[in-house]
């Protein structure tokens, strides 16, 4: 396992569209989840360390900023044949174990994770309603360890950008496994 963190956050770049297989069998693109006050878009996987650590987190964050307007999608990008517990089978089964509400997208090709240059899982990318970027930090301070009262850090930056669609405070990077390319 490289656990890397993610590169300095370039404020205003724009969100790139995708069309990808969800794990409800639908396909989702850019526009169909994007909230009207920003939208988040998680790289995670199924294997992660990291990202199983907070899975249950994320999905307390995405309904939470749901009802801020704020729409949530998740992007495995993990090459599945090297690494077979990220195969879309194996994501319809983590994303019923969590019980995620959002759309779970596979990233096959790996196009979609190089057009956003995501490192690490997870990876989180915050766009105001203008689809511009405002927050690539983690989800909080506890990382991959059980804070109960950690300072939620996405949450916070993302209720600002509802508001006010921008984010001025401090962004710590996010830190996790390597993305697995083929």
């Amino acid at each position: 396992m490289v656990a890397l963190t993610t590169p300095q956050l370039e404020k205003g770049w724009k969100a790139v569209d995708f069309n990808l297989l969800s794990v409800d069998g639908g396909y989702y693109n850019l526009e169909e989840v994007r909230g009207e006050n920003g939208l988040v878009v998680a790289f995670i996987c199924n294997h992660c360390p990291y990202v199983k650590a907070i899975a249950d987190k994320i999905v307390r964050e995405a309904d939470e900023l749901r009802k801020l307007g704020v729409g949530f999608v998740a992007i495995n990008s993990n090459d599945a044949i090297a690494y077979p517990d990220d195969s879309y089978d194996n994501m319809q089964i983590f994303a019923r174990q969590h019980k995620f509400k959002f759309p779970y997208l596979f990233d096959a090709t790996q196009e979609v994770a190089k057009k956003y240059d995501a490192v690490c899982t997870p990876d989180f990318f915050g766009f105001n309603s203008k689809l511009e970027l405002q927050y690539r930090g983690r989800l909080d301070s506890a990382k991959k360890d059980v804070i109960p009262d950690a300072k939620r850090e996405l949450f916070i930056a993302m209720s600002e950008v509802a508001k006010t669609e921008e984010f001025k405070g401090e962004q710590i990077p996010s830190i996790g496994c390597s993305i697995k390319w083929k």
